[in-house]
């Protein structure tokens, strides 16, 4: 069985399942004379209609706490976890044991696709709360056999000593407490170069794709190769590194129908073009989701020598679609800007901070300098860069190291007003 008739298998039996208890996905399913299944994935990505984050956004305020995607009683319910609230209030998603068993199962087949191995050990530095974050990696990874450290409730420094102290071959956390607890080190004479980490998972937030990122990050911690992985709360882990061309993410097509479309349009996009990713779940029939556009902007690429109904993401995920900025023309993602600025060593924590004037958007940034180098260079420099990358002048002022917010979990760099 090729991996399309997979998919539509598993799309038609969550669909039979939703389309009996569902109260959110009944009227999508009906209007769209999907009761029965579809006869092919066209035939589905032609008539069901998108679900999107507002329409998920306002059945939670009308059915307060838990929303109507259900497609069982409340008790069948045994995990809860809560969206970030990035984009306005926080959703509560809801799983049956055996919907988390299928997550589950797709972190060990991320696990398993990094080259994990039992017996090894993994280190969880963040606070367990109730968004998604690494709860499920972790429980992934005593699956696969690893031994799993939580460094949870502590502050950086003891989270370091205790990496140090049980020397875990893996490190999962966001990149930029990667690079957080790379800095925390130097300014503790803690030399991560010799210690037992030699993988790190990171995701949460664009950056393991990167190059410039990646590739400090690796420097950092003496060498440890970086892998990058992404997922939602509300769709689960979807994505990991191709472990021979790591600027690209390999997608879980077998547990994810996956399309990419021009935001405006709504049509396909092709490969090579930038679009929104689109999500079906086909496995989480407790809480599914159809057609979901995830606000993420990825370039879709074909895979050599697979099945023709699989792509990968070039890139990793760009951006979001309400995140990119046009300065005077010229389209700003937060992973290219990223790019730039973790191209210099000598740079802590940094914020973009855009703005409108005379009704012109404006971009600054400021950045965290943590090395000897001179302000002005160092400000000369990465104004230069960011000139030569984007041909746009964007002003850079230099900020006292620790003044900038830090962050744990998913950055939020970018500073917007009228």
């Amino acid at each position: 069985m090729g991996l399309a008739e997979q998919q539509l298998a598993s799309l038609n039996a969550a669909i039979s399942i939703a389309g009996k208890g569902n109260a959110f996905y009944q009227p999508k399913i009906r209007g769209c004379g999907g009761e029965k299944g579809f006869a092919s994935l066209d035939a589905y990505a032609e008539s069901m209609p998108f679900t999107t984050k507002q329409e998920l956004a306002e059945n939670y305020q009308t059915n307060d706490p838990y929303g109507t995607n259900l497609s069982y009683p409340i008790d069948r319910y045994t995990r809860l976890h809560q969206t970030s609230g990035t984009t306005g209030r926080p959703m509560a998603w809801l799983d049956t044991p055996e919907s988390w068993n299928w997550i589950i199962d797709n972190w060990v087949a991320i696990w398993k696709a990094c080259g994990a191995k039992a017996g090894e050990s993994a280190a969880f530095p963040f606070s367990f709360g109730p968004f998604l974050g690494f709860w499920s990696a972790f429980e992934a990874a005593s699956k696969v056999g690893l031994r799993c450290i939580p460094l949870g409730g502590q502050q950086s420094l003891e989270r370091l000593r205790m990496i140090i102290r049980y020397q875990p071959e893996w490190l999962c956390c966001t990149p930029t407490y990667a690079l957080h607890l790379m800095n925390v080190s130097l300014r503790e004479g803690i030399d991560l170069a010799g210690s037992s980490v030699k993988n790190i998972i990171v995701g949460g937030e664009p950056g393991g794709s990167v190059s410039a990122v990646r590739s400090r990050i690796e420097s950092g911690w003496g060498g440890a190769r970086v892998f990058d992985h992404h997922g939602m709360t509300e769709v689960g882990p979807v994505t990991y590194s191709d472990l021979h061309e790591p600027q690209r993410l390999r997608i879980l097509h077998k547990s994810y129908y996956t399309e990419v479309i021009d935001p405006e349009s709504e049509r396909p996009v092709s490969y090579g073009q930038v679009g929104e990713l689109v999500l079906t779940t086909l496995g989480r029939s407790g809480s599914p989701l159809f057609r979901y556009r995830t606000g993420d902007l990825v370039k879709p690429v074909a895979i050599e020598g697979e099945d023709p109904k699989a792509f990968a993401l070039e890139g990793g995920i760009l951006g979001r679609a309400d995140d990119m900025v046009v300065v005077r023309g010229i389209n700003l993602y937060p992973s290219a800007v990223d790019a730039v600025i973790r191209s210099f060593s000598g740079i802590g924590e940094y914020q973009v901070n855009i703005s409108k004037q005379d009704s012109m958007v404006q971009a600054r940034i400021q950045v965290e300098k943590i090395s000897n180098v001179e302000d002005e260079i160092l400000k000369m420099k990465l104004q230069k860069r960011l000139r030569e990358v984007f041909a746009l002048r964007i002003p850079v002022d230099i900020a006292e190291p620790g003044t900038l917010p830090q962050f744990e979990m998913k950055a939020k760099r970018w500073k917007v007003s009228d």
